[in-house]
């Protein structure tokens, strides 16, 4: 009997023990931090912004699978998908979550009011209604903000076309960055005395034919900062290509596309800011002690072939910055 009581104990130890050490496992694995991510779409640019998030959680310490979590919807610019997505990921309870586009951060904060939230590539958080106040975020949102560096995409316009008379510029009415970027377009234009002329397309069906109409009346495009448009650029450098008529883009992937220079913000750096502010927050700072933060000077960018494709000279200057400091496309 006193050796039955005795294995009993030994029993009862080794299942004690083994439940402590399951319990310890389980503990562990509470404690890796969950970062929910929500794209908007595929597109180089923000594809670009996504391996700068990832590789700037690497240069941090954080590996996705070993110590951090990350969950990745593309809502493959569907705004159902992007409800839906958003609750799933909110109903996750992850420690972050990080919004690339504004259609995405918007989801997201319709979402929740508690999990914070790091805007990744927004370009006008204030008027897209997620900030009230840039400096010093109030709620749990707080994040990077894409804006284009306008008034130098500008000044390089007149400096490629000096005798230019009519300006175009396109972009989609139901994005509130591009809305805004518009907008930030309308007024320099008015202060550099530049004659614009606005189009605007719903989606993405739309653009082959009001860019064919626009080419017919404008003598060069600029676009602002717009998903839509960037990712069916192909449609717009087609009827751009055939009008002979140059676009000037936000971004340096769609000068990679067609487009022939601008001032671009790094789409890449914009993913490790977001990144940083990731970890930040993983670390314990408050969304409140986090400004929004801007890439204030844009990276020169040129496609030399659609240069010599349209005829356009390159000015020396211009190319040169982007020898040195930018980006060329050859």
């Amino acid at each position: 009997m006193k050796r039955m009581y005795g294995l009993i104990a030994i029993l009862v130890l080794f299942l004690t023990v083994a439940f402590f050490k399951e319990d310890q496992n389980k503990t562990k694995q509470t404690q890796i931090p969950e970062v929910g991510v929500l794209t908007l779409m595929h597109h180089p640019s923000l594809d670009e912004i996504y391996q700068g998030f990832l590789d700037g959680l690497k240069q941090k310490g954080y590996r996705d699978g070993k110590n951090i979590k990350i969950d990745y919807q593309n809502a493959n610019n569907d705004q159902s998908n992007l409800q839906t997505m958003s609750t799933r990921l909110v109903d996750q309870r992850p420690n972050v979550l990080v919004g690339i586009t504004t259609p995405a951060a918007q989801a997201l904060a319709n979402a929740t009011t508690n999990i914070p939230i790091v805007l990744g590539a927004v370009t006008n958080p204030q008027t897209s209604g997620l900030v009230k106040n840039m400096a010093h975020p109030e709620a749990n949102i707080t994040g990077v903000s894409d804006a284009a560096p306008i008034k130098q995409q500008l000044q390089l316009i007149k400096e490629f076309m000096p005798n230019l008379q009519t300006l175009g510029v396109i972009y989609t009415s139901s994005d509130a960055s591009a809305v805004s970027g518009f907008h930030e377009i309308e007024a320099e234009c008015r202060k550099m005395h530049i004659k614009l002329k606005a189009f605007s397309i719903a989606n993405s069906n739309d653009l082959n034919q009001v860019s064919e109409q626009m080419f017919r009346q404008i003598d060069a495009v600029i676009v602002p900062t717009d998903n839509t448009i960037a990712g069916a650029m192909q449609t717009l450098v087609k009827n751009g290509n055939a009008a002979g008529k140059p676009i000037f883009p936000a971004a340096a992937n769609m000068v990679k596309q067609g487009g022939l220079a601008t001032y671009s913000v790094n789409q890449y750096e914009l993913g490790k800011l977001t990144a940083d502010m990731t970890v930040d927050i993983l670390h314990g700072k408050k969304v409140s002690s986090l400004p929004i933060k801007r890439i204030q000077k844009g990276q020169p960018v040129i496609n030399l072939k659609q240069a010599k494709r349209l005829k356009i000279k390159v000015p020396e200057s211009f190319l040169k910055q982007c020898e040195k400091q930018g980006v060329v496309y050859r």
